[in-house]
């Protein structure tokens, strides 16, 4: 009996999960956007100024330093809230594409996305990447086209942009009303309704005022005027005719987007948006493993790490992990096996996250985002459950693109430049190596804004000041061998080119593509690899 109570809280508790990733390239509004969606939420009580670094406050979900001097998102935050009965758990993502193996692995902990997407530039480079990512996973989509309270394309034009660009059916479902000055708001198609709100203090959440209810509803004409009316029943009548209807299946499988229109900045067309969140997202889904796939409504715990951040409290010098909970219930104080050391850890100070803001958590759900602070114990990659051995898949180490040499300008802070790389490798934007013949530290990254960030966090949180500087090198594979013998015959040959990461794993580093080609032809008993799971880190 016992038992069967506990499935149906599991049951109904995951059910009421929403675990989403926002998506864009830079400058789509999606910071604003992540605002008011905690605004409309009751999250927070007043929107922060999404502008110049003079302004007072800066987004709740940019918290970094260089996040707030540049206006960009450099790291993933996460934000939980309830909306409706629902618990979400919100994961802000960067959009700046140096940046995209954070985003990446965000992705995989979420069960869907909201991608946004600015209605003057419509669908744009990053934009592309990060479909691709989604569609690795079959992830479900919405979309939002941003700002349209600027002028930009016609709503029909940008439908058939995310179609022609994206390959995905987008399915209208709410519609704008005008455009730039002309911009009145938004219909929204799913429940029907226009909503109006009344003007509030500066950043406080908007008043609901005036909405009407359909498009017969006299109260249109009056608010719209003729014209403005006219021309939405006339929109609405062509889309009834002429576009995508919106498919629950579809979108869940990843072939059909439903997308709305609005302007974050002005408030409008964000609660239908969250709206449709909550109803239409999934909740948290089954995930590939080794041996097995897990479900949510399995009893046992299960978790997995697919971020870990260093120095989210300076004062402290902390490292959190971030863990997606996939199966069970989460209570304070369980042990949990780690199982990549094959050791028990106690999870006592658990916490749940309002971008650098925590909160001591009791229990969690599948599909909820908890951090566990540690001191260098859980890398991003790592499983736990309370049951039997397992391991994640699908969190890759990708093979850095950009590389530089590290130059100590203080010499007597060696062991403080090694204490920071170690730790900020471990949550994954950077990788560093250590040549295997000798000489300085190489870092290496998918993206040359990291250096940037790197060095600022080196010098901000670490006290220690260091040059990068350029290398010849411009590509690296990890090497995978069944015969030792072979491993150590290439390691003999080919020493200068060779190095070890974080992990101790054995890479080769390439000055050029001609270079790569000819090695991997001539070593052909060895595996030259671009990825590698970060699970596979060594203890």
């Amino acid at each position: 009996m016992q038992n069967q109570l506990f499935l149906k809280e599991l049951t109904r508790e995951a059910a009421r999960r929403r675990t989403f990733a926002i998506i864009s390239h830079p400058d789509a509004g999606k910071t604003t956007l992540t605002e008011k969606l905690l605004l409309f939420g009751g999250a927070i009580a007043m929107a922060g100024a999404i502008k110049a670094k003079k302004a007072g406050r800066h987004a709740t979900s940019d918290w970094m330093a260089i996040e707030r001097e540049r206006g960009i998102s450099v790291t993933s935050s996460v934000m939980n809230f309830e909306f409706n009965g629902h618990a979400v758990n919100l994961l802000d993502t960067p959009g700046h594409q140096d940046f995209s193996e954070d985003t990446y692995r965000v992705l995989t902990a979420a069960d869907s996305a909201l991608m946004v997407i600015d209605s003057a530039k419509g669908v744009e480079t990053q934009t592309k990447k990060l479909m691709d990512v989604c569609r690795l996973r079959d992830t479900p989509i919405i979309t939002f086209i941003n700002k349209l309270d600027r002028e930009g394309r016609s709503p029909l034009e940008l439908l058939d942009d995310i179609e022609q660009s994206l390959g995905i059916e987008a399915a209208p479902l709410s519609w704008p009303i005008g455009m730039g000055k002309g911009f009145q708001g938004v219909y929204d198609l799913r429940q029907a309704r226009l909503r109006f709100f009344e003007a509030a203090d500066k950043g406080a959440r908007p008043r609901e005022g005036v909405i009407v209810q359909g498009l017969d509803d006299p109260a249109l004409d009056e608010l719209l005027g003729d014209a403005g009316a006219a021309g939405l029943r006339h929109d609405v009548e062509l889309l009834d005719g002429a576009g995508y209807p919106f498919s629950m299946e579809r979108y869940l499988t990843g072939k059909q987007t439903p997308v709305f229109f609005g302007s974050a900045i002005n408030n409008f067309g964000v609660r239908e948006l969250l709206e449709a969140v909550v109803d239409l997202a999934p909740g948290p889904r089954p995930r590939a493993a080794a041996p097995r796939e897990i479900s949510p409504l399995e009893e046992e715990f299960t978790g997995l790490v697919f971020k870990v951040q260093a120095n989210m409290d300076a004062a402290h010098r902390d490292r959190v992990a971030f863990v997606r909970i996939c199966s069970g219930r989460f209570n304070r104080g369980m042990k949990l096996r780690h199982h990549r050391l094959g050791k028990d850890i106690k999870a006592s100070n658990a916490i749940l996250f309002m971008a650098q803001e925590r909160s001591g958590v009791e229990e969690a759900w599948p599909g909820d985002i908890i951090g566990i602070p540690n001191h260098g114990t859980l890398n991003v990659g790592d499983s736990l459950s309370t049951g039997e051995p397992l391991k994640f898949l699908g969190i890759p180490h990708f093979a850095p693109e950009h590389f530089r040499r590290v130059l100590l300008k203080n010499p007597f802070k060696a062991k403080q430049l090694d204490k920071g790389l170690t730790q900020l490798s471990e949550e994954g934007a950077i990788q560093f190596f250590r040549p295997i013949n000798g000489g300085g530290m190489l870092l290496g990254a998918v993206g040359a804004l990291q250096f940037e960030v790197i060095a600022q966090r080196l010098a901000s949180e670490y006290d220690v000041d260091v040059d990068l500087v350029g290398t010849k090198f411009n590509a690296a594979r990890w090497l995978f061998a069944e015969s030792k013998e072979a491993l150590d015959k290439l390691v003999h040959e080919e020493s200068d080119a060779l190095a070890t990461d974080a992990g101790g794993h054995r890479v080769m580093l390439f000055t050029s593509d001609w270079m790569m080609e000819r090695t991997v032809e001539r070593w052909k008993s060895i595996r030259f690899e671009a990825t590698r799971e970060c699970a596979d880190a060594t203890a």
